[in-house]
């Protein structure tokens, strides 16, 4: 975050957006392209390097031990002069880790990770487990891969989409306290959600916008845009 003082008096805050394209599954790759903004920086955790360059996109920066990056791919980013932080095979961090550490190191405030849901079951639940780390509570940082949106919250947060799309609130580490709802088709009102039972999944938004809260807890907000996956089954 930083501030541009204005004319006249006052002052803008800026929020820094990185986007982290990770090695795995994206659905439909032409969909992420929504979740980049002006000024965004852009960054690949090693194989993910194949999405942005799918994309058109050049990295600013490639991390990780380079085991995924194709030899072709490590031959255009060279020719192109982008940066790369090479880290050794033996390390004890995925490189979507270690992407996330260079993005605490240089003060991003909000971070979207392509890339990071799908394939590898293991490395699916690895990833959902690093946005539990303390160090993020303060940020605002999400998977999306245009079709689906997972992050945590631990108070209260939005989910912008369609009218349909489905929404899933899922207790993380323990049952989660006084949740309310507003803009789903099944409300919750001051409700504990149990992480062994299946309460919060699958309702769907009614409007454009569904809002969330609660008291105590952790919970894992899944977010599948239902309006995505019909434009991709008509296309094809």
């Amino acid at each position: 975050m930083y501030t541009k003082n204005l004319p006249g008096g006052g002052f803008f805050v800026f929020m820094k957006r990185l986007i982290i394209f990770a090695n795995g599954v994206i659905p439909a790759i032409e969909s992420t392209r929504s979740l980049i903004q002006p000024g965004d920086r852009i960054i690949a955790a090693d194989g993910g390097t194949r999405h942005a360059l799918a994309l058109g996109l050049l990295p600013s920066l490639v991390i990780g031990d380079m085991d995924s990056l194709a030899a072709s791919e490590r031959q255009r980013l060279e020719a192109t002069g982008v940066s790369m932080l090479q880290y050794p095979h033996d390390k004890d961090e995925t490189d979507l880790e270690l992407a996330f550490d260079y993005a605490l190191r240089e003060g991003y405030d909000e971070i979207r990770v392509a890339g990071a849901l799908g394939g590898r079951l293991d490395q699916t639940v690895g990833n959902l487990s690093l946005l539990t780390d303390p160090r993020f509570d303060r940020l605002d940082i999400r998977f999306d891969d245009g079709v689906d949106e997972a992050f945590f919250t631990r108070r209260s947060c939005q989910v912008h989409g369609n009218p349909g799309d489905s929404v899933s609130l899922l207790p993380w580490n323990g049952e989660a306290q006084g949740v309310y709802t507003e803009g789903l088709h099944w409300p919750l009102r001051n409700e504990t959600l149990f992480p062994d039972k299946t309460r919060g999944i699958s309702n769907e938004m009614i409007g454009e916008v569904a809002s969330l809260s609660l008291q105590s807890g952790l919970l894992l907000v899944t977010h599948h845009r239902l309006s995505v996956v019909l434009e991709n089954m008509s296309v094809k």
